[in-house]
């Protein structure tokens, strides 16, 4: 009978050294056949020998310390359950590695399923700045928690892991990226890398178990300038100079968003129909807008310097594209020599230019006679049902049967 081992504690388990060249083993004890094998290089392994049918074989269990002794001492056991039940546990690790290759080749992580689905995705923005927030929420938000996961894997309980933590402080935030999440598991549905309901689905679904993100939510208004000081701002305004004036001052004419401003080109602007068109592909809403020019637009606009091989309206210094950033200066310093000026009236900060929307907006409701659809138009915003129609008075008349 062959002499049983001492079972070692972990302590003398660690205190173990190689003593020599080639590998050595040493008997742990606990289990037959149980042993740690030391390299001349100093790593060390589990090794299980044991008796297999007819063939005498050696299982590695683990390298150590990652699998200390305890655990080491239970996959020898657990193998030896297997070999008494007649499975060979060697050729059985051999199939489940085997089986999980080819499971990781044929599945698709939320990672790789977020990079596939944005080579498409992106292409459709038309800002630089919405791109690189679509990919950053995904990527700072979903992918700590869903990346390595298989998208046939992810379920219900998934989503709200991932969302709970910026629910209630990031509100506006989280609700995006459920979105974003869902349109990324929708194209793995589509593309047969996962098969049933859609686990980041709102209706029936998260709004079960999520706050409605409109209790939470603090909706932050842009801040406006108030009626009351739109016509001294703007005398201020026209007193200055600059292309980012100009823009500022042909924003707060048109009522138009900074970004279609900043990227109109003249080949827009039709002086004898004195319409200013901005294409569909340029416009929040994918629809083509046209604009009325008053005498007054139309005098700023033949006001301009026009420069050979420049095709914006408003360039910057060296021809490109304005950035956002410099009709918000442009604000500021108008504001900051008058800090107690232009200021919302409710929430005391200073106006900014998508606020003069709101401007705007207050305008029409409370100086003039227009129907509130005529205001929502002019400001792009859709209304009625939605329709692949240019947005413009006329078409809004005729919509209306009038």
């Amino acid at each position: 009978m062959a002499k049983k081992a001492r079972e070692l504690s972990p302590i003398e388990v660690k205190r173990l050294e190689h003593g020599g060249r080639g590998n050595k083993t040493f008997a742990v004890g606990g289990v037959a056949g149980l042993l740690l094998q030391i390299k001349s290089t100093g790593t060390r392994s589990w090794i299980l020998r044991t008796k297999i049918g007819d063939k005498r074989r050696e299982l590695g269990l683990g390298a150590y310390p990652d699998v200390p002794l305890g655990q080491a001492r239970e996959r020898a056991r657990e193998a030896k359950e297997m070999v008494w039940h007649g499975s060979d546990p060697i050729e059985a690790k051999r199939a489940a590695q085997a089986a999980l290759r080819t499971a990781q080749r044929s599945g698709l992580s939320f990672a790789d399923a977020v990079e596939r689905y944005l080579e498409t995705r992106l292409a459709e923005f038309r800002n630089e700045k919405h791109k690189k927030q679509w990919q950053s929420t995904l990527d700072d938000y979903a992918s700590p928690v869903l990346g390595e996961l298989l998208v046939s894997e992810i379920d219900v309980a998934d989503i709200p892991r991932t969302l709970e933590p910026i629910w209630t402080t990031k509100t506006e935030t989280a609700s995006r990226l459920r979105g974003r999440i869902e349109n990324v598991l929708a194209w793995a549905t589509v593309s047969g890398h996962r098969q049933g309901d859609n686990p980041a689905r709102w209706q029936g679904n998260l709004d079960a178990v999520l706050a409605k993100p409109s209790k939470i939510a603090k909706v932050r208004h842009h801040p406006a300038l108030s009626l009351t000081d739109a016509a001294d701002w703007f005398a201020d305004l026209r007193s200055r100079s600059g292309s980012a004036t100009r823009a500022l001052e042909f924003l707060a004419m048109t009522a138009a968003r900074s970004g279609e401003i900043r990227g109109g080109t003249w080949n827009e602007i039709d002086f004898d129909a004195r319409v200013w068109t901005i294409s569909a592909d340029r416009m929040k809403v994918s629809k083509e807008h046209r604009i009325p020019l008053t005498d007054e637009t139309v005098q700023l606009l033949k006001g301009l310097d026009r420069f050979e091989g420049v095709a914006f309206v408003f360039p910057g210094a060296r021809g490109g594209q304005l950035s956002d950033a410099s009709l918000s200066a442009c604000m500021k310093r108008i504001q900051g020599e008058k800090p107690h000026m232009y200021l919302d009236q409710r929430s005391g900060r200073p106006a900014v230019p998508h606020g003069l929307r709101s401007t705007f907006r207050d305008w029409t409701a409370e100086c003039t006679e227009y129907p509130r659809e005529m205001a929502e138009i002019a400001l792009a915003h859709t209304v009625g049902p939605k329709s692949n129609e240019p947005t413009d008075e006329a078409t809004w008349l005729k919509n209306a049967g009038q």
